[in-house]
């Protein structure tokens, strides 16, 4: 699976906070080890437990590696996803709304943009790769 690579940019790339003051660095860090923790997460979620609005954090954050949170976070629920169908029986239902997903839908318009192929489809290309 393809997960967007980042890493902090040069200390005169950091952001600053509303007030003009550079961003802590400890933050970002400490958002860094939670997306990277393999856990799922939402942009919300991040910013409720950060006290940071979802706009600030998502700022910092592509100000500070260069790639969108969003990005990251999506790309992690569509690799856990892939992981998955290819290794459970739950139904593509299921595993939509076990990564996140509202609506079984929306998760496979995004599934088959990031994989070319409907859910249904990487499954059976998986179980043949597996026998």
């Amino acid at each position: 699976m393809h997960v967007p690579r980042y890493r902090l940019k040069s200390e005169k790339h950091r952001a600053c906070d509303p007030s003009g003051k550079p961003a802590p660095e400890g933050r970002l860090a400490q958002i860094l080890r939670k997306v990277e923790s393999g856990s799922l997460h939402t942009v919300g979620e991040l910013s409720l437990e950060f006290n940071l609005s979802p706009a600030y954090i998502q700022r910092i954050f592509k100000q500070q590696t260069g790639v969108r949170l969003a990005e990251v976070l999506a790309e992690q629920r569509l690799a856990k996803a892939a992981d998955l169908l290819a290794n459970s029986y739950m139904s593509v239902k299921e595993i939509a709304h076990a990564v996140g997903y509202e609506h079984a839908s929306s998760f496979v318009r995004a599934f088959q943009r990031r994989f070319t192929q409907p859910p249904g489809s990487y499954r059976q290309h998986s179980e043949h790769r597996k026998s």
